[in-house]
């Protein structure tokens, strides 16, 4: 099996920052991309950022330069470093990993417990 433990997030003020970690552990043989969803209340989970095991990021439009993805591949971690935080960024943040636990086999997605990000003055 595979988990995936999260920290970081809280409250902070607008204009502020805060970093999630995300680190996979179990059986584990190659994660692709690994990364964030969040989802707000009332609304669909949204990706915020993925990273393959390039190093290739992808982000969503709306954190686009505020946002900041890396990963140690060494250590089957992930960082998400969020600036110049705003209201609509609260959500609940998921991270989510495509692991293959043998070689050859089709990579499955693996999910978080998720944390609360809320920026509020």
């Amino acid at each position: 099996q595979v988990q995936l433990g999260q920290s970081g997030g809280g409250l902070v003020q607008p204009g502020g920052s805060l970093r999630l970690s995300c680190v996979a552990s179990g059986s584990i043989f190659h994660i692709m991309e690994i990364g964030w969803y969040r989802q707000a209340p009332g609304k669909q989970r949204e990706l915020v950022a993925g990273i393959n095991y390039s190093g290739t990021a992808n982000y969503a439009d709306s954190v686009k330069g505020r946002f900041t993805i890396s990963r140690d591949n060494a250590k089957n971690t992930a960082h998400l470093r969020m600036d110049s935080l705003k209201p609509e960024d609260t959500a609940v943040y998921y991270c989510h990993a495509d692991v293959a636990q043998i070689a050859g086999e089709i990579p499955r997605r693996y999910w978080g417990q998720g944390t609360q990000v809320t920026v509020s003055s």
